[in-house]
């Protein structure tokens, strides 16, 4: 029996993991589950997987999770520190999904007990990708990335050397607005944007993938996961989301991995590695689906994998400042206060601004992120 811990366990990561684990209860113990503030979803599931620690991020609702686990044995604790304090639990493997720079700290803190770290939050390596991957060769941890679109390339990287790699392939769907104009796209309303037509996930990630933001972070993240320089990366459009990544090596061969459009395929490659396990996806029928289609990047429309890019070029802060001014877009975006059109274009404004240092530790990054979401904010305000 291998433990496990589940940093968000309430999103869909974590539910998507959780449902992989159901169905093979006896193989895995639960170490530790963590939320936000769902305190009532989270004590149900910790209830049901026998958990030995519950956290919530929002110390405010700890009262409410202590008092859904009353009698159960399960340890309740919340806050931010609490949340550090479960991904520093030992447990053979700890899928860190908690959205946003939240993650970070107990990301880091996984990483320090130098085990294995199934690595759903994009912002980690995003925000930190230096200060990271420095850690986890220091710490001798191990990183699995959940990403459909790199846990697509780390397999077909599998069994051949990094220096025979001439390119890797990121495919994106486009989202929800791919054939919009300009005109359409800064009409477009929050409801549009997150229906996204092959993935169900969250508000802030479908909007991401809607302005290709989603894959511009994708790249920096790949970037730091698979060191081949920034030259050797590039992004196609892929409507259909079956091809979810490639490979082409020196020699011309190009190695894709394909698979429904479902994150317990990923989360699965994750969760048996080396091995494989059973999953309840559907198998792909190829000749149902009919034709697979890719295209260029259209980066006048969807500037952000520009940014991205650049971003990653200059390294430093530039990427932790993207991120972060990204996320306080998004969610003005969401809340109806600037228009879709606007995303990238704040974005790109606050990239346009002095930046800090590079930054050399967790805290410069928070620091880095702390500023640049206050002067995106500022930027928002009427004049």
């Amino acid at each position: 029996m291998r433990s496990i811990s589940i940093l968000g366990a309430t999103g869909s990561i974590g539910a998507s993991t959780l449902d992989l684990i159901r169905r093979n209860r006896g193989e895995w113990r639960v170490v530790a589950l963590t939320a936000n503030c769902q305190a009532r979803e989270l004590a149900r599931l910790a209830r049901e997987f026998d958990a030995e620690l519950a956290v919530v991020g929002d110390e405010s609702c700890l009262g409410e999770l202590r008092e859904a686990l009353a009698g159960s044995g399960i340890e309740a604790a919340g806050g931010r520190e609490a949340l550090c304090e479960a991904a520093g639990r030992p447990a053979d493997l700890t899928v860190a999904a908690i959205v946003g720079c939240a993650g970070l700290g107990p990301t880091m803190r996984a990483i320090e007990q130098g085990g294995t770290i199934a690595l759903a939050n994009k912002e980690a390596l995003v925000s930190a990708g230096d200060v990271m991957t420095a850690a986890v060769a220091h710490h001798g941890a191990t990183l699995l990335p959940v990403d459909s679109e790199h846990n697509a390339i780390f397999q077909c990287l599998q069994g051949n050397k990094r220096s025979d790699v001439s390119r890797i392939t990121l495919t994106a769907s486009g989202g929800p607005l791919r054939l919009w104009s300009l005109d359409e796209l800064a009409r477009a309303t929050p409801a549009q944007a997150v229906a996204h037509p092959n993935w169900d996930m969250g508000a802030k990630i479908s909007v991401d993938s809607a302005t290709m933001m989603n894959k511009g972070l994708e790249l920096i993240e790949a970037h730091h996961l698979f060191p081949v320089g920034l030259d050797r990366l590039r992004i196609l459009v892929h409507p259909q989301s079956v091809v979810h990544s490639m490979v082409e090596y020196r020699d011309g061969s190009t190695l894709a991995q394909l698979g429904p459009s479902d994150m317990r395929v990923p989360i699965a490659s994750c969760l048996a590695w080396p091995e494989r396990m059973d999953t309840p996806c559907l198998p792909l029928d190829l000749a149902g689906i009919g034709e697979l289609t890719f295209f260029a990047p259209d980066e006048v429309r969807f500037p952000a994998t520009r940014l991205a890019r650049e971003a990653a070029e200059e390294g430093g802060s530039a990427p932790a400042v993207l991120n972060a001014a990204n996320e306080v877009a998004v969610a003005a975006f969401l809340a109806g206060q600037i228009a879709f059109t606007q995303i990238s274009a704040i974005v790109a404004q606050t990239l346009n601004r002095d930046r800090p240092p590079a930054p050399a530790c967790l805290e410069d990054v928070m620091s880095v992120d702390a500023e640049a979401r206050a002067l995106t904010a500022e930027m928002l305000e009427p004049a």
